[in-house]
């Protein structure tokens, strides 16, 4: 079985994408998971460009790695100086690491509009600056930037501009498709050319510009690249870079290459979903392998042949990276998902029992209304044990009041206040927030805390709000989802009404009775 090498660059080209500034801090943070991961490589920064970069080097030194080498990133000598005045090579072996990444112009469009030298100054600037770090006993890895169309350009000089990165003493030849332009059949036949003419080891670098990344790469690998660089998640600039997420299963599960242990395998959902909280991104849903949807089931026919064989709809065993299979509920799924959601909260219900028949017609009629479960598997679970009679309320309200006023500096200022009983004791409290919710969040929150002090634990992590008949106006329904959590698990709660405090509140109420329940549950 072959080994393919991975190179993450999450933290240098994946902090390109828009919307993402990672600390020193968080740098480090994705680092240390990578290592645990066992990815090979973990390209850092470019030392430099940016002081942050050379901070999360300095800092890195601290660190004990097990399993991923470090590199420090940077680009050719300048031209017309010779590598040791260069200061960003320079910046390059003070960041500490043995291996180091060098990237330089192999199109011949970069080299005389961009660089504005000659084809053989950049010749030069490549063959020196290698045999410079060569020099200086690195492990240099030659970024060929752009050279697929470079290739497809002027062959001739893409290739040289690789022959004296080899004669330099490169270890390793990257071969990026910069642009991420190009088609599959394209890339490997590219890849093909320079494995007959070079015999040194050979890496991928594709961006997702064509939405083909993910299979160029592997494509690239199958024609004799050894190593293979990403990003988690594919963050990267413009549309991305090749998704490590995506690639590495289907090297590994689908075409029998080692990228990680088995059992490091299974923790690539973990890791996908760490990277994208710490980058403050949202997770996709819908993202091959370790996003929330990938073994998500909703059609009726589609749930029932599942639980009978999960290859019926399952490419592979979610388990193999860490995910799990999920049933989702709607109006389409019918009573068999009915049945798996209660088998997991533990509720016996078989096809032929009324509550199931029940169950069901309730939730195609809150549906209707604008009701979504699929992600209010909390509201979902409650209704279950209301329809099943299995449901005590936790506290009754009589009333809340809630206040926004606006006042002459311009501040806006929310209160709530409330009135509810707990055992028949009765209690009203008030209290201020950021907004109306928010505010009556804090307000119920506090009406509760002496008789259910584990609501401490719990915070909502996700608040969204959808208008429902955008052609009503402001008198349309509004839909709002609330996603809460505690140190155990997170669940979503829904709401539906003509007023957004109503239907916040019902999504909030059910979030809280929620987290009581499941409490309750597992005492």
């Amino acid at each position: 079985m072959q080994t393919i090498k991975l190179y993450d660059t999450t933290l240098r080209d994946g902090s390109q994408g828009e919307g993402i500034s990672f600390s020193v801090g968080d740098k480090i943070k994705i680092a240390r998971k990578l290592d645990k991961l066992g990815v090979h490589y973990i390209e850092g920064g470019w030392p430099g460009s940016n002081p942050k970069d050379m901070g999360f080097f300095k800092e890195a030194k601290k660190k004990r790695f097990k399993n991923s080498e470090l590199v420090s990133f940077g680009s050719t000598r300048r031209a017309k100086i010779s590598p040791s005045q260069d200061e960003n090579l320079k910046s390059l072996i003070k960041s500490g690491t043995r291996t180091v990444a060098i990237f330089g112009k192999s199109w011949d469009l970069h080299v005389v509009d961009v660089l504005k030298v000659s084809l053989q100054e950049n010749l030069s600037m490549i063959k020196e600056t290698v045999e410079y770090l060569k020099s200086r006993g690195l492990t240099v890895f030659y970024d060929a930037e752009h050279f697929f169309d470079a290739y497809l350009k002027n062959r001739d000089y893409a290739m040289e501009t690789l022959d004296v990165a080899v004669q330099g003493g490169a270890d390793a030849v990257i071969l990026c498709d910069t642009n991420g332009g190009m088609i599959t059949s394209e890339a490997g036949a590219i890849v093909r050319s320079v494995q007959n003419q070079f015999g040194i080891s050979l890496g991928i670098h594709v961006h997702n510009d064509s939405g083909m990344a993910v299979a160029n790469s592997i494509a690239a690998v199958e024609a004799g690249c050894g190593i293979v660089q990403g990003t988690i998640n594919g963050y990267g600039e413009r549309c991305g870079n090749a998704d490590l997420c995506v690639i590495i299963p289907n090297l590994q599960l689908k075409l029998g290459y080692k990228c990680l242990s088995n059992a490091k395998l299974k923790e690539l959902t973990e890791v996908s979903h760490y990277v994208s909280e710490i980058s403050n991104m949202k997770q996709q849903d819908n993202q091959p392998f370790v996003g929330r949807s990938a073994f998500a089931h909703k059609g009726g026919v589609h749930i029932n042949a599942v639980m009978k064989n999960p290859a019926s709809y399952e490419h592979l065993n979610p388990e193999a990276v860490g995910n799990h299979r999920r049933i989702l509920v709607s109006e389409l799924s019918g009573k068999t998902s009915i049945i798996l959601k209660a088998k997991e909260m533990e509720l016996d219900l078989s096809k032929d029992d009324p509550h199931t028949k029940k169950i069901l017609k309730l939730v195609q009629n809150l549906e209707n209304q604008g009701y979504y479960f699929e992600a209010a598997d909390g509201s979902f679970e409650l209704l279950m044990n209301k329809v099943m009679k299995k449901y005590k309320p936790f506290f009754a309200l009589e009333g809340f009041k809630v206040i926004i006023e606006k006042r002459e500096d311009n501040s806006l200022i929310s209160e709530a206040t409330i009135k509810l009983k707990v055992n028949n004791i009765e209690e009203h409290t008030a209290s201020e927030g950021d907004g109306p919710v928010n505010a009556l969040d804090n307000a119920l929150r506090k009406a509760l805390a002496e008789f259910y002090p584990a609501l401490s634990e719990m915070h909502l992590s996700d608040f969204k709000v959808r208008v429902l008949d955008a052609k009503a106006g402001t008198a349309a329904k509004v839909r709002v989802l609330i996603q809460s959590q505690d140190e155990r698990s997170s669940w979503g709660t829904v709401g539906v009404s003509e007023n957004i405090i109503e239907a916040s509140w019902q999504a909030l109420v059910d979030s809280v009775e929620y987290k009581l329940l499941k409490d309750q549950r597992h005492r």
